[in-house]
């Protein structure tokens, strides 16, 4: 009883916090992103894909439309799930961000360890 009380704390602690970055870090939701990017795809087509239980399945998709990274279309009786990827510019933004911070912090070092070299050379 009280690891249910604990595991729906945690669902509620999570689910609160959900983004985009919380989205793809797990393996098969970016798998289901790959999977549906190309075209939509029947919420079962999906679960078929995957050697996890459809509720699972379902706890991911829920994930990923909550992140507003998939919509799912309701067709008659059907579920069809679309890539809304314009969500992933936040993280490709980040990336970017990163990347240039990173980028100059190598030329640094490269410099600094360009300038010790002159530096050994200059005592031998």
């Amino acid at each position: 009883m009280l690891a249910l009380i604990f595991a729906s704390i945690y669902l509620q602690i999570v689910k609160a916090r959900r983004d985009v970055f919380q989205a793809i870090a797990d393996p098969t939701r970016r798998d289901i992103l790959n999977l549906i990017a190309a075209q939509p795809y029947h919420v079962n087509a999906i679960a078929d894909k995957f050697d996890i239980t459809r509720q699972a399945i379902s706890l991911h998709l829920k994930i990923l439309v909550d992140c507003g990274l998939i919509a799912i279309k309701q067709e008659g009786r059907n579920r069809f799930c679309e890539a809304r990827l314009e969500q992933l510019d936040e993280v490709a933004a980040w990336v970017e961000q990163s990347k240039k911070l990173w980028v100059r912090r190598f030329e640094k070092l490269d410099n600094y360890l360009a300038e010790i070299k002159t530096k050994d050379h200059g005592k031998k």
